[in-house]
């Protein structure tokens, strides 16, 4: 069993040095109530997106990947550092990282899907790995956002391995049911345990969903937010997601020789 804290808040619009110290604050609060794993939502460094965010972006990630490996040591937990704005080589990216709780960064992710209708693809350069890693013995996972849209991505990271799949997200309230919807449809057709994070409050003028969630691969809800701040928590038995599989063995059923490609 693993204690999984989901922290939604309202992330400010431009104010990097506020956004830090929030989050230290939150990474905090879910340790004390006793976190193994703390997961933070989309973009908490500067929020979905400001206009000057390439300027305000975290330089090579330098900022980010110190204050998540310095909070993982002080508080003694495993984060999953959601996603933050990133220039490398003269390009932005949205970028999630994740650390031990030993501080020992482990491996990173860039957003492969950006969502047209927001115009992050005129400002992000879209990532092309899946991330997909060993966490305490199992197979993890993360996508961010609108990868959630992208079935075939999905089973990419499950054919992969993942039994636990983390989704930081900056989500709608004008599509909260999708959110809902989507969420609990990832852990049943993918047999694993997700952990969808999403900010909350107003983002500029866009109002967020809030409403994170932790789910089985049954698609039962462990645990739920609202639309105010606060840290979600379960415990969540990872162990179970092999048990669901051979029980419903749908991977082994698959037929990808008459899938449609393209």
């Amino acid at each position: 069993m693993m204690k999984i804290a989901a922290v939604q808040w309202e992330i400010q619009l431009g104010q990097v040095a506020k956004n830090y110290a929030a989050a230290d604050r939150w990474v905090a609060k879910a340790a004390q109530d006793g976190a193994d794993i703390v997961v933070l939502p989309e973009l908490w460094n500067t929020a979905f997106f400001p206009a000057d965010v390439a300027a305000l972006a975290d330089k090579e990630g330098i900022q980010t990947r110190k204050f998540l490996q310095q909070a993982a040591r002080q508080y003694g937990v495993y984060i999953v550092g959601g996603s933050v704005a990133t220039v490398r080589e003269g390009r932005l990216y949205n970028t999630l990282y994740v650390v031990d709780r030993q501080g020992q960064w482990i491996t990173q992710y860039d957003k492969v899907h950006l969502f047209t209708r927001g115009r992050e693809d005129r400002i992000f350069s879209a990532g092309r790995r899946p991330c997909v890693w060993d966490l305490d013995g199992f197979r993890a996972g993360a996508v961010i956002c609108y990868d959630l849209r992208f079935d075939e991505w999905l089973r990419t990271l499950t054919l992969s391995g993942c039994e636990i799949l983390f989704v930081p997200a900056a989500w709608p309230a004008a599509r909260g049911v999708h959110w809902d919807l989507l969420t609990r449809a990832c852990a049943v057709m993918q047999q694993c345990v997700v952990v969808a994070v999403n900010g909350c409050g107003q983002s500029g003028d866009i109002s967020l969903y809030g409403h994170s969630a932790i789910i089985d691969p049954w698609g039962k809800v462990l645990a739920q937010g609202g639309d105010e701040a606060a840290v979600v928590m379960a415990e969540a038995d990872i162990a179970q997601v092999a048990a669901v599989r051979k029980k419903m063995p749908v991977l082994a059923d698959r037929r990808p020789e008459v899938y449609v490609r393209g």
